[in-house]
Protein backbone atom coordinates (compact mmCIF):
# COMPACT_ATOMS: atom_id res chain seq x y z
CA UNK A 1 0.00 0.00 0.00
CA UNK A 2 1.32 3.65 -0.75
CA UNK A 3 2.18 5.43 2.25
CA UNK A 4 -0.11 8.56 2.42
CA UNK A 5 1.14 11.99 0.97
CA UNK A 6 2.02 14.22 3.88
CA UNK A 7 0.36 17.38 3.62
CA UNK A 8 2.26 20.31 2.39
CA UNK A 9 2.36 23.24 5.75
CA UNK A 10 0.56 26.54 3.89
CA UNK A 11 2.43 28.46 1.78
CA UNK A 12 3.78 31.99 3.12
CA UNK A 13 4.34 35.34 1.36
CA UNK A 14 7.94 35.92 1.97
CA UNK A 15 8.60 39.92 1.84
CA UNK A 16 11.55 40.62 -0.70
CA UNK A 17 14.57 41.89 1.35
CA UNK A 18 14.43 45.86 0.79
CA UNK A 19 17.61 46.52 -2.01
CA UNK A 20 19.55 49.30 -0.15
CA UNK A 21 18.79 51.18 -3.33
CA UNK A 22 15.34 51.30 -3.17
CA UNK A 23 13.73 54.22 -0.70
CA UNK A 24 12.79 54.48 2.76
CA UNK A 25 9.60 52.45 4.09
CA UNK A 26 6.45 54.77 4.03
CA UNK A 27 6.55 54.92 8.06
CA UNK A 28 10.20 56.08 7.90
CA UNK A 29 9.16 58.75 5.19
CA UNK A 30 6.21 60.00 7.56
CA UNK A 31 8.76 60.38 10.33
CA UNK A 32 11.41 62.52 8.04
CA UNK A 33 8.85 64.85 6.80
CA UNK A 34 7.86 64.96 10.77
CA UNK A 35 10.44 66.11 12.06
CA UNK A 36 11.78 68.07 8.71
CA UNK A 37 8.60 69.81 9.58
CA UNK A 38 9.41 70.66 13.07
CA UNK A 39 12.56 71.62 12.48
CA UNK A 40 11.97 74.05 9.98
CA UNK A 41 8.83 75.52 12.20
CA UNK A 42 11.70 76.20 14.72
CA UNK A 43 14.38 77.50 12.21
CA UNK A 44 11.79 80.20 10.75
CA UNK A 45 10.69 80.73 14.27
CA UNK A 46 14.22 81.36 15.31
CA UNK A 47 14.85 83.42 12.16
CA UNK A 48 11.66 85.87 13.45
CA UNK A 49 13.26 85.90 16.64
CA UNK A 50 16.61 87.25 15.85
CA UNK A 51 15.28 89.58 13.42
CA UNK A 52 12.49 90.96 15.59
CA UNK A 53 12.83 94.65 17.04
CA UNK A 54 13.40 94.20 20.67
CA UNK A 55 14.94 98.02 20.93
CA UNK A 56 13.82 98.90 24.32
CA UNK A 57 15.53 96.15 26.82
CA UNK A 58 16.16 97.71 29.94
CA UNK A 59 13.47 98.03 33.09
CA UNK A 60 12.78 101.50 33.38
CA UNK A 61 10.76 103.40 36.45
CA UNK A 62 8.38 107.09 36.76
CA UNK A 63 8.32 108.99 39.80
CA UNK A 64 5.22 110.43 38.67
CA UNK A 65 2.09 108.99 37.76
CA UNK A 66 -0.66 109.06 34.95
CA UNK A 67 -1.86 112.12 36.55
CA UNK A 68 1.39 114.26 36.43
CA UNK A 69 1.35 117.05 33.90
CA UNK A 70 4.87 115.37 33.11
CA UNK A 71 3.44 112.04 31.90
CA UNK A 72 1.87 114.00 29.07
CA UNK A 73 4.99 116.37 28.59
CA UNK A 74 6.61 112.58 28.37
CA UNK A 75 4.74 110.31 26.68
CA UNK A 76 3.20 112.24 23.61
CA UNK A 77 7.02 113.12 22.05
CA UNK A 78 8.35 110.02 22.77
CA UNK A 79 5.63 108.38 20.31
CA UNK A 80 5.54 111.00 17.98
CA UNK A 81 2.42 112.89 18.82
CA UNK A 82 1.22 114.75 20.98
CA UNK A 83 -1.80 114.59 23.74
CA UNK A 84 -4.66 117.11 22.89
CA UNK A 85 -7.47 118.51 25.20
CA UNK A 86 -11.02 119.20 23.59
CA UNK A 87 -11.78 115.98 22.57
CA UNK A 88 -15.20 113.80 22.85
CA UNK A 89 -15.03 110.15 23.36
CA UNK A 90 -17.60 107.90 23.18
CA UNK A 91 -17.36 104.00 24.02
CA UNK A 92 -18.99 101.19 22.52
CA UNK A 93 -18.94 97.54 23.82
CA UNK A 94 -19.65 95.05 21.46
CA UNK A 95 -21.23 94.67 17.52
CA UNK A 96 -24.77 95.63 18.25
CA UNK A 97 -23.87 98.88 19.31
CA UNK A 98 -20.52 100.02 17.09
CA UNK A 99 -21.67 98.61 14.12
CA UNK A 100 -24.92 100.85 13.81
CA UNK A 101 -22.91 103.99 14.98
CA UNK A 102 -19.92 103.53 12.68
CA UNK A 103 -22.04 102.59 9.88
CA UNK A 104 -24.76 105.70 10.54
CA UNK A 105 -21.59 108.48 10.13
CA UNK A 106 -20.25 106.33 6.78
CA UNK A 107 -23.84 107.00 5.32
CA UNK A 108 -23.73 111.08 6.52
CA UNK A 109 -19.97 111.09 5.11
CA UNK A 110 -19.76 114.76 2.75
CA UNK A 111 -16.04 114.32 1.63
CA UNK A 112 -14.03 111.63 2.86
CA UNK A 113 -14.14 108.31 3.89
CA UNK A 114 -10.81 106.33 5.11
CA UNK A 115 -10.76 102.95 6.56
CA UNK A 116 -8.31 100.90 7.34
CA UNK A 117 -8.55 97.16 8.66
CA UNK A 118 -6.81 93.46 9.27
CA UNK A 119 -9.73 91.31 8.33
CA UNK A 120 -12.37 91.79 6.06
CA UNK A 121 -14.68 88.47 5.33
CA UNK A 122 -17.77 88.63 3.17
CA UNK A 123 -20.64 87.83 5.17
CA UNK A 124 -23.89 90.16 6.58
CA UNK A 125 -21.74 92.62 8.24
CA UNK A 126 -19.37 92.69 5.01
CA UNK A 127 -22.35 93.56 2.66
CA UNK A 128 -23.69 96.78 5.11
CA UNK A 129 -20.34 98.05 4.75
CA UNK A 130 -20.31 97.62 0.82
CA UNK A 131 -23.20 99.15 0.44
CA UNK A 132 -22.70 101.82 3.02
CA UNK A 133 -19.62 103.09 1.35
CA UNK A 134 -20.82 102.33 -2.46
CA UNK A 135 -23.69 104.91 -1.96
CA UNK A 136 -21.15 107.20 -0.83
CA UNK A 137 -18.44 106.77 -3.36
CA UNK A 138 -21.15 106.97 -6.10
CA UNK A 139 -22.61 110.70 -5.05
CA UNK A 140 -19.02 112.23 -4.65
CA UNK A 141 -17.45 111.05 -0.83
CA UNK A 142 -13.55 110.25 -1.83
CA UNK A 143 -13.75 106.62 -0.45
CA UNK A 144 -10.20 105.13 0.94
CA UNK A 145 -9.94 101.28 1.63
CA UNK A 146 -7.12 99.99 3.29
CA UNK A 147 -6.71 96.05 3.96
CA UNK A 148 -4.40 93.37 4.73
CA UNK A 149 -3.95 90.54 2.34
CA UNK A 150 -3.53 88.09 4.82
CA UNK A 151 -6.65 88.88 6.85
CA UNK A 152 -8.88 89.30 3.51
CA UNK A 153 -8.03 86.01 2.51
CA UNK A 154 -12.31 84.70 2.77
CA UNK A 155 -12.87 88.20 1.11
CA UNK A 156 -14.25 87.43 -2.09
CA UNK A 157 -13.08 88.70 -4.95
CA UNK A 158 -16.69 90.14 -5.80
CA UNK A 159 -17.22 91.44 -3.14
CA UNK A 160 -14.00 93.91 -3.92
CA UNK A 161 -14.93 94.20 -7.42
CA UNK A 162 -18.33 95.71 -6.20
CA UNK A 163 -16.04 98.42 -4.52
CA UNK A 164 -14.21 99.47 -7.08
CA UNK A 165 -16.91 99.87 -9.41
CA UNK A 166 -18.58 101.80 -7.25
CA UNK A 167 -15.83 103.98 -7.32
CA UNK A 168 -14.24 102.89 -3.83
CA UNK A 169 -10.36 103.34 -4.00
CA UNK A 170 -9.52 99.48 -2.70
CA UNK A 171 -5.93 98.79 -2.09
CA UNK A 172 -4.04 95.87 -0.23
CA UNK A 173 -1.72 96.95 2.25
CA UNK A 174 1.62 97.24 0.53
CA UNK A 175 0.57 95.52 -2.16
CA UNK A 176 -1.16 98.43 -4.94
CA UNK A 177 -0.77 95.75 -8.00
CA UNK A 178 -1.78 91.74 -7.13
CA UNK A 179 1.33 91.31 -9.07
CA UNK A 180 3.42 93.53 -6.44
CA UNK A 181 5.53 91.70 -4.49
CA UNK A 182 5.56 92.42 -1.01
CA UNK A 183 9.03 92.30 1.04
CA UNK A 184 8.48 90.96 4.32
CA UNK A 185 5.38 88.82 4.07
CA UNK A 186 5.67 88.35 8.04
CA UNK A 187 4.88 92.51 8.18
CA UNK A 188 1.23 93.20 8.51
CA UNK A 189 -1.33 96.07 8.92
CA UNK A 190 -3.43 95.13 12.20
CA UNK A 191 -4.59 98.91 12.02
CA UNK A 192 -8.26 99.40 12.81
CA UNK A 193 -9.21 103.03 11.50
CA UNK A 194 -12.20 104.72 10.20
CA UNK A 195 -12.09 108.56 10.01
CA UNK A 196 -15.26 110.29 8.09
CA UNK A 197 -14.54 113.59 7.06
CA UNK A 198 -11.07 113.92 9.14
CA UNK A 199 -13.58 115.09 12.09
CA UNK A 200 -15.21 111.51 13.13
CA UNK A 201 -12.66 108.90 14.28
CA UNK A 202 -13.01 105.26 15.24
CA UNK A 203 -10.63 102.43 16.79
CA UNK A 204 -10.55 98.99 18.73
CA UNK A 205 -10.04 95.42 18.36
CA UNK A 206 -12.90 96.12 15.77
CA UNK A 207 -12.86 94.16 12.15
CA UNK A 208 -15.59 93.37 9.45
CA UNK A 209 -16.34 90.18 10.00
CA UNK A 210 -19.49 88.70 11.07
CA UNK A 211 -17.83 87.12 14.48
CA UNK A 212 -18.38 90.59 15.72
CA UNK A 213 -22.01 91.02 15.86
CA UNK A 214 -24.73 90.72 18.13
CA UNK A 215 -23.70 90.78 22.12
CA UNK A 216 -21.01 88.14 23.16
CA UNK A 217 -23.78 86.08 24.20
CA UNK A 218 -22.22 82.37 22.77
CA UNK A 219 -18.85 81.25 21.81
CA UNK A 220 -19.62 82.32 18.03
CA UNK A 221 -19.66 85.98 18.82
CA UNK A 222 -16.80 88.18 19.63
CA UNK A 223 -16.69 90.45 22.64
CA UNK A 224 -15.04 93.68 21.70
CA UNK A 225 -14.34 97.36 22.57
CA UNK A 226 -14.48 100.17 20.28
CA UNK A 227 -14.50 104.15 20.61
CA UNK A 228 -16.14 106.96 18.72
CA UNK A 229 -13.58 110.27 18.96
CA UNK A 230 -14.37 113.99 17.91
CA UNK A 231 -11.73 116.59 18.35
CA UNK A 232 -7.99 117.25 17.38
CA UNK A 233 -6.70 113.51 18.23
CA UNK A 234 -8.88 112.54 14.92
CA UNK A 235 -6.02 114.12 12.97
CA UNK A 236 -3.30 111.85 14.50
CA UNK A 237 -5.53 109.01 13.49
CA UNK A 238 -5.63 110.20 9.94
CA UNK A 239 -2.44 110.61 9.81
CA UNK A 240 -1.90 107.27 10.81
CA UNK A 241 -4.25 105.70 8.29
CA UNK A 242 -2.47 108.23 5.30
CA UNK A 243 0.92 106.76 6.39
CA UNK A 244 0.35 103.19 5.49
CA UNK A 245 -1.98 104.67 2.24
CA UNK A 246 1.41 105.96 0.89
CA UNK A 247 3.52 103.23 1.45
CA UNK A 248 0.92 101.26 -0.54
CA UNK A 249 0.37 104.24 -3.40
CA UNK A 250 3.12 106.33 -2.72
CA UNK A 251 0.29 109.36 -2.89
CA UNK A 252 -0.39 111.58 -0.34
CA UNK A 253 -3.95 112.32 1.16
CA UNK A 254 -3.82 116.01 1.75
CA UNK A 255 -5.93 118.40 2.16
CA UNK A 256 -8.90 120.39 4.30
CA UNK A 257 -11.07 117.34 3.14
CA UNK A 258 -9.14 115.06 5.12
CA UNK A 259 -7.86 117.38 7.72
CA UNK A 260 -10.42 119.74 8.40
CA UNK A 261 -9.90 122.44 11.48
CA UNK A 262 -10.24 120.82 14.30
CA UNK A 263 -13.33 121.35 16.42
CA UNK A 264 -12.96 121.18 20.51
CA UNK A 265 -16.33 119.27 21.55
CA UNK A 266 -15.07 117.97 24.56
CA UNK A 267 -12.77 117.68 27.69
CA UNK A 268 -10.93 114.48 27.14
CA UNK A 269 -6.88 114.67 26.44
CA UNK A 270 -6.12 112.22 24.00
CA UNK A 271 -3.69 111.06 21.57
CA UNK A 272 -3.34 108.76 18.57
CA UNK A 273 -0.12 106.88 18.04
CA UNK A 274 1.31 104.56 15.22
CA UNK A 275 3.48 101.39 15.30
CA UNK A 276 5.03 99.45 13.07
CA UNK A 277 8.64 98.54 12.38
CA UNK A 278 8.80 101.26 9.65
CA UNK A 279 7.51 104.37 11.61
CA UNK A 280 7.94 104.52 15.08
CA UNK A 281 9.26 101.08 15.79
CA UNK A 282 7.98 99.66 19.19
CA UNK A 283 5.85 102.47 20.50
CA UNK A 284 2.66 99.79 20.86
CA UNK A 285 5.46 98.08 23.36
CA UNK A 286 6.72 101.82 24.79
CA UNK A 287 3.81 103.00 25.27
CA UNK A 288 2.16 100.05 27.35
CA UNK A 289 5.27 100.03 29.85
CA UNK A 290 5.17 103.75 30.39
CA UNK A 291 1.78 103.54 31.18
CA UNK A 292 2.49 100.17 33.46
CA UNK A 293 5.79 102.63 35.17
CA UNK A 294 3.46 105.45 35.76
CA UNK A 295 0.87 103.05 37.49
CA UNK A 296 0.68 104.33 41.52
CA UNK A 297 -2.68 102.35 42.59
CA UNK A 298 -4.05 100.00 39.95
CA UNK A 299 -3.42 98.21 36.74
CA UNK A 300 -6.38 96.86 35.05
CA UNK A 301 -5.61 94.80 31.28
CA UNK A 302 -7.79 93.04 29.32
CA UNK A 303 -6.60 91.43 26.07
CA UNK A 304 -7.44 89.01 23.71
CA UNK A 305 -3.61 87.81 23.51
CA UNK A 306 -1.81 88.41 26.56
CA UNK A 307 2.01 87.35 26.01
CA UNK A 308 3.95 89.31 27.41
CA UNK A 309 7.89 89.53 26.72
CA UNK A 310 10.14 89.25 29.63
CA UNK A 311 10.77 92.90 29.82
CA UNK A 312 6.84 93.29 30.01
CA UNK A 313 7.00 90.78 32.90
CA UNK A 314 9.54 92.55 34.78
CA UNK A 315 7.59 95.64 34.83
CA UNK A 316 4.62 94.25 35.76
CA UNK A 317 6.18 92.67 39.10
CA UNK A 318 7.58 95.72 39.45
CA UNK A 319 4.11 97.45 39.71
CA UNK A 320 2.97 94.56 42.30
CA UNK A 321 6.66 95.23 44.41
CA UNK A 322 4.99 98.76 44.73
CA UNK A 323 1.90 97.74 45.80
CA UNK A 324 -0.24 98.36 42.71
CA UNK A 325 -3.56 96.07 42.24
CA UNK A 326 -2.88 94.22 38.85
CA UNK A 327 -5.39 92.64 36.63
CA UNK A 328 -5.51 90.43 34.01
CA UNK A 329 -8.69 89.03 31.99
CA UNK A 330 -8.29 87.12 29.19
CA UNK A 331 -10.09 84.43 26.84
CA UNK A 332 -11.23 81.36 28.33
CA UNK A 333 -12.19 80.41 24.60
CA UNK A 334 -10.03 81.10 22.14
CA UNK A 335 -9.24 81.15 18.35
CA UNK A 336 -5.99 80.05 18.22
CA UNK A 337 -4.71 77.20 20.69
CA UNK A 338 -1.04 78.37 20.47
CA UNK A 339 -1.56 81.08 21.43
CA UNK A 340 -3.71 80.61 24.75
CA UNK A 341 -0.25 77.66 25.53
CA UNK A 342 2.20 80.04 24.87
CA UNK A 343 0.13 82.89 27.28
CA UNK A 344 -0.32 80.47 29.74
CA UNK A 345 3.57 79.94 29.49
CA UNK A 346 3.75 83.27 30.81
CA UNK A 347 1.55 83.69 34.04
CA UNK A 348 3.81 81.79 36.62
CA UNK A 349 5.75 84.41 38.01
CA UNK A 350 3.48 87.39 37.86
CA UNK A 351 0.81 85.06 39.45
CA UNK A 352 3.16 84.43 42.20
CA UNK A 353 3.68 87.95 42.49
CA UNK A 354 0.27 88.62 42.89
CA UNK A 355 -1.41 89.52 40.00
CA UNK A 356 -4.91 88.31 39.40
CA UNK A 357 -6.17 86.01 36.10
CA UNK A 358 -9.19 86.11 35.16
CA UNK A 359 -11.39 83.82 32.12
CA UNK A 360 -13.99 85.22 30.23
CA UNK A 361 -16.29 82.68 29.34
CA UNK A 362 -19.09 83.75 27.32
CA UNK A 363 -17.64 84.01 24.16
CA UNK A 364 -13.91 84.83 22.58
CA UNK A 365 -12.21 88.02 24.39
CA UNK A 366 -11.31 90.52 21.68
CA UNK A 367 -10.74 93.49 23.92
CA UNK A 368 -7.22 95.43 23.55
CA UNK A 369 -7.97 97.71 26.75
CA UNK A 370 -5.35 98.82 29.72
CA UNK A 371 -7.07 101.45 32.26
CA UNK A 372 -4.11 102.69 34.93
CA UNK A 373 -5.26 104.65 38.09
CA UNK A 374 -8.77 105.18 36.71
CA UNK A 375 -7.97 108.25 34.66
CA UNK A 376 -5.45 106.74 32.20
CA UNK A 377 -6.87 104.66 29.59
CA UNK A 378 -5.44 102.94 26.03
CA UNK A 379 -7.45 101.24 23.82
CA UNK A 380 -6.57 100.08 19.96
CA UNK A 381 -5.34 97.61 17.74
CA UNK A 382 -2.48 96.79 20.13
CA UNK A 383 -2.20 93.32 21.48
CA UNK A 384 -0.26 92.68 24.59
CA UNK A 385 2.20 90.21 22.50
CA UNK A 386 5.29 90.64 20.23
CA UNK A 387 3.84 90.78 17.45
CA UNK A 388 1.85 93.64 18.02
CA UNK A 389 4.70 95.63 19.98
CA UNK A 390 7.66 94.81 17.25
CA UNK A 391 6.02 93.09 13.85
CA UNK A 392 2.91 94.93 12.92
CA UNK A 393 1.35 98.01 12.30
CA UNK A 394 -0.48 99.17 15.07
CA UNK A 395 -2.34 102.02 16.09
CA UNK A 396 -3.55 103.07 20.10
CA UNK A 397 -5.69 105.80 20.61
CA UNK A 398 -4.73 107.19 24.82
CA UNK A 399 -6.91 108.88 26.67
CA UNK A 400 -6.87 110.29 30.25
CA UNK A 401 -9.94 111.45 31.91
CA UNK A 402 -12.10 110.01 34.52
CA UNK A 403 -15.53 109.75 32.96
CA UNK A 404 -13.53 108.01 30.07
CA UNK A 405 -11.86 105.48 32.40
CA UNK A 406 -15.03 105.31 34.60
CA UNK A 407 -16.97 103.69 31.43
CA UNK A 408 -13.97 101.19 30.67
CA UNK A 409 -14.10 100.61 34.03
CA UNK A 410 -17.44 99.57 34.56
CA UNK A 411 -17.11 97.81 31.29
CA UNK A 412 -14.21 95.84 32.67
CA UNK A 413 -15.82 94.58 36.26
CA UNK A 414 -19.24 93.59 34.01
CA UNK A 415 -16.75 91.57 32.49
CA UNK A 416 -14.88 89.85 35.78
CA UNK A 417 -18.65 88.99 36.58
CA UNK A 418 -18.59 86.27 33.58
CA UNK A 419 -14.93 85.35 34.43
CA UNK A 420 -13.37 82.58 36.76
CA UNK A 421 -10.50 83.16 38.92
CA UNK A 422 -7.60 81.55 38.35
CA UNK A 423 -5.18 80.83 41.13
CA UNK A 424 -1.66 79.93 41.88
CA UNK A 425 -2.45 76.16 43.17
CA UNK A 426 -4.86 75.48 40.04
CA UNK A 427 -2.32 76.59 37.78
CA UNK A 428 0.08 74.98 39.02
CA UNK A 429 -1.49 71.69 39.22
CA UNK A 430 -1.91 71.56 34.53
CA UNK A 431 -0.89 68.05 34.11
CA UNK A 432 3.33 67.76 33.03
CA UNK A 433 1.95 67.45 29.58
CA UNK A 434 0.36 70.46 29.61
CA UNK A 435 3.06 71.85 31.21
CA UNK A 436 5.89 71.16 28.37
CA UNK A 437 3.15 71.88 25.68
CA UNK A 438 2.44 75.29 26.99
CA UNK A 439 6.69 75.74 27.31
CA UNK A 440 6.85 74.48 24.00
CA UNK A 441 4.36 77.06 22.69
CA UNK A 442 6.13 79.77 24.26
CA UNK A 443 9.44 79.05 22.54
CA UNK A 444 7.24 80.67 19.95
CA UNK A 445 5.51 83.66 21.35
CA UNK A 446 7.89 86.05 19.14
CA UNK A 447 5.43 85.82 16.12
CA UNK A 448 2.16 85.14 18.49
Amino acid sequence: MAAPLEKSPPLRSVKAPRSKHQGPARGERHRFWMWFTVCLAFAIGGYFWLTSARILGVPFDLSYGPRDPLFVQSVGPLLGSEFSSGNSVRTLINGERFFPVMLDEIRHAQKTITLETYIWTSGKISDQFIEALSERAQHGVKVHVLADGMGTLKFKKEDKQRMKDAGIEYMVYGREHWYTIKPNINHRTHRKILVVDGKVGFTGGTCIDDHWLGNADSPEVWRETQVRIEGPAVQEMQATFAANWLQTTGRLLIGPDYFPEAGHPGKVVAECYKSGPSEGPENARVAYLLAIASARKSIRIANAYFVPDDLALEMLVRARKRGVQVQVIVPAINDSRIGRAASRSRWGRLLEAGVEFYRYKPAMYHAKVMIVDDIYVTVGSVNFDNRSFAINDEDGLNMIDPDVARDHLKSFNDDLKRSDPLTWEEYNSRSEIQKGLDYLAGLLRSQL
